[in-house]
């Protein structure tokens, strides 16, 4: 039988006040978070440039949860994948260029040195697993996802499976951090509308990847647009799963698999982004 202080606890939590007593902890619960986010904010304030295009890290937990879906969705073994994801970490060449074409850029005083690959670690992994002869992004910025997109390109040629991407953005002055070699050779930057060049291409797509505007509208014409181009097996990823439901929609209609990964920055006031990605 229950002893008086837990039948005591039982009958007050049955009456209408069980709220108002709860209130103290919730309150301590919900301060705890908000001064987490806050001591974060006021860091990032502080030490970072960044204005957009957030760059973190992500906790550990998120990093494994991260290669597991990568490994489900390019079909590779989650030991091969965390192996992927280490090799870009340890590429000192393109750390090195990053933080020192950063440091001297136009753009330096709104964009950070230090290098933190977050969701691209994903994409690296997933062309590394896919060996796509032909990569299309939208929406290039500075050009860190390029980059990214470049090395992986450029390790798959070593092991007998070349491939180009091909790197679209309205803005003149996007992609600087990919004009230089070795990365620029395997990059084909095209400065224009998003929806006209995707028209334009003139070889089949293996992988596609939308990360220009973040509009649910846009979105969908980029996916509609680039459908007759993909080759049998192409993925699909999207930068904006966290936001619209457009590439399960393009999934489900097309007769293809998705799944979905929520980033978990570490030490950062930013919620983070995401991968979605579908496949058949």
């Amino acid at each position: 039988m229950p002893d008086r202080k837990t039948r005591i606890r039982r009958a007050v939590s049955r009456t209408p006040l069980a709220p108002l007593a709860a209130l103290p902890k919730r309150l301590v619960r919900v301060a705890k978070h908000d001064a987490g986010v806050l001591r974060e904010s006021a860091r990032w304030l502080i030490k970072s440039r960044e204005h957009h295009n957030y760059t973190y890290d992500l906790t550990a937990l998120n990093r494994e949860h991260l290669a597991w879906f990568v490994s489900v969705v390019g079909d590779a073994p989650v030991g091969q994948v965390r192996e992927w994801m280490a090799e870009i970490e340890a590429d000192t060449a393109l750390r090195t260029h990053i933080e020192q074409t950063t440091a001297t850029a136009a753009r330096r005083g709104l964009a950070d040195k230090t290098v933190r690959y977050a969701r691209r670690l994903g994409w690296y992994a997933l062309i590394r697993a896919a060996k796509p002869a032909h990569v299309v992004e939208t929406g290039v910025d500075k050009g860190l996802g390029t980059c990214v997109i470049a090395s992986a390109l450029l390790r798959n040629a070593a092991e007998g499976h070349p491939g180009r991407v091909t790197s679209l953005d309205i803005n003149p002055e996007a992609g600087y951090l990919a004009k230089a070699q070795p990365w620029a050779s395997v990059v084909d930057l095209v400065i224009g509308d998003s929806i006209a060049s995707i028209g334009a291409l003139d070889r089949p797509v293996d992988l596609f990847l939308h990360d220009s505007d973040h509009s649910a509208a846009h979105e969908l014409r980029e996916f509609t647009a680039v459908e007759p181009k993909l080759s049998e097996r192409a993925l699909l990823l999207t930068d904006n799963v966290t936001v619209t439901r457009v590439l399960s929609q393009v999934a489900e209609k097309t007769g293809r698999r998705f799944l979905a990964f929520r980033e978990e920055p570490a030490h950062h006031w930013y919620p983070g982004d995401g991968i979605g990605a579908a496949w058949r």
